[in-house]
């Protein structure tokens, strides 16, 4: 089994990046002269998938603009958040729901990505179907992020994620999930976050840890610091 369908969110407004994106939508803006959106894209291409969803919000027409001069050669549809922004739950539900797929690779391009993940998420892929569960998330641990301010989320034994102990572990933007678990959600605005925390109380929500050099996009500061490497 394979996942056959992406989802990189592409709504969020960039605040911390001002002045730039007021101008740009993030996902939009370059690192060695690539955008961090096609860096998603070019990872996916990859990983093998045939088809991807982004939604938008904020500066939505620069997407469709970017995408249609860009001319990718996989299948690439545009799902708009609406008149108000869904945040990463309601924005992953409104995109799941324009599939008849059940399970999905969800990228944050926040994330610097880059084709040295894809033995990495292959294999998270295959312990997602070959332990039946709904939720994986891959991370890294905190020691390994460019960005040193970065707290740390989880704490990973066995693959299961908790949040006791340490906290050495960051969430790094991709993650694979079965739809079932935003079954009892409506379209409306929820982080992610908040399903997260009922699989962790349940023992449900699995992880997987990578072992690649952490870059991501934090802010203005982190961006400029980037922009030398």
């Amino acid at each position: 089994m394979k996942i056959n369908t992406a989802l990189i969110l592409c709504a969020g407004l960039g605040k911390r990046l001002n002045p730039i994106t007021l101008t740009k939508p993030k996902p939009l803006l370059e690192i060695n002269e690539v955008t961090m959106l096609e860096k998603s894209i070019n990872l996916i291409k990859e990983i093998g998938i045939n088809k991807i969803f982004i939604n938008t919000f904020y500066l939505k027409e620069h997407f469709s603009n970017f995408i249609k001069n860009k001319n990718f050669d996989i299948d690439i549809s545009i799902v708009e958040d609406g008149e108000s922004i869904l945040d990463t739950g309601g924005g992953i539900l409104n995109m799941t729901s324009n599939s008849i797929e059940d399970d999905f690779m969800v990228f944050n391009p926040d994330t610097i990505w880059s084709n040295e993940y894809r033995d990495e998420i292959i294999k998270m892929e295959e312990v997602y179907f070959s332990k039946k569960i709904e939720n994986i998330l891959l991370l890294v641990n905190k020691n390994l992020s460019f960005d040193q301010n970065f707290r740390g989320d989880f704490n990973l034994s066995n693959n299961l994620i908790s949040k006791k102990d340490n906290l050495d572990f960051i969430y790094i933007g991709c993650q694979i999930l079965n739809k079932k678990i935003l079954m009892n959600q409506t379209l409306s605005k929820f982080s992610i976050l908040n399903i997260w925390d009922k699989l962790i109380n349940d023992k449900k929500l699995y992880g997987f840890e990578s072992k690649k050099r952490f870059y991501h996009l934090t802010d203005l500061k982190i961006f400029n610091k980037l922009k030398d490497l």
